[in-house]
């Protein structure tokens, strides 16, 4: 979700507590954390503003520091936020069963997002595509390729087939081998939430993807 203000306080996921969705408050019972005042009048989305405030919050589940650039004309309850820090996604459950580097490399690309990072997390979460891929047995071939086969063996279904390649492989494509281009947020979210959804097609009962990866021979050591 998008960073919301309101009343001077900010509703927004939060790193440190998983990313869930948490109020970022401007001040405690007795005082508030203290903001910096630039007066210079400028615009901002359309609109004419007299001055920016770099108002400091907190979070109201684990404490964790914040930060929001906010617009205004005197009045900070009725400020325009630009932005807010730290940016964070939902910080989701995978399989237990996962292998460690597959994990390492979503949780790295969910790090990156917490920062606001859409380009580098976008690269890694095809890379973590590709590892899971490579982890079970679908080696030859391109990305595309072997996406394709893993559909066709029916380890991921028909719907998760698509969204790996529109959603995860050609967003990761466009950072790693096209010209720059801005990722926003909204691509990365996505990218990151069917990542999730492969992961459990692979992990989730894996007695039984194992057997469709041993008849397919696609297993190290099987055929």
């Amino acid at each position: 979700m998008k960073p919301v203000y309101s009343k001077c306080n900010v509703r927004a996921r939060c790193p440190d507590c998983g990313g869930a969705v948490t109020t970022f408050e401007f001040r405690d019972s007795s005082r508030e954390f203290g903001t910096v005042i630039v007066d210079s009048p400028h615009q901002f989305g359309g609109q004419n503003f007299s001055r920016v405030l770099y108002m400091l919050m907190r979070c109201a589940g684990c404490g964790r520091g914040g930060l929001a650039k906010i617009h205004d004309n005197g009045r900070v309850v009725d400020g325009v936020l630009e932005s807010f820090l730290p940016v964070s996604i939902e910080h989701v459950k995978i399989p237990n069963n996962v292998p460690h580097g597959i994990v390492a490399e979503y949780r790295e690309a969910e790090l990156c997002a917490s920062f606001g990072a859409w380009r580098a997390a976008s690269a890694l979460l095809r890379s973590t595509l590709e590892k899971t891929l490579m982890a079970n047995g679908y080696l030859k071939g391109s990305l595309a390729d072997r996406i394709d086969e893993a559909a066709n063996d029916g380890v991921i279904t028909a719907a998760r087939h698509q969204r790996a390649h529109d959603d995860i492989r050609v967003l990761g494509n466009d950072v790693l081998h096209d010209e720059w281009r801005e990722v926003n947020e909204d691509e990365v979210v996505a990218a990151h939430h069917y990542i999730q959804r492969l992961l459990e097609d692979f992990y989730d009962d894996r007695q039984s993807v194992e057997a469709i990866l041993i008849v397919k021979g696609r297993l190290k050591g099987q055929s």
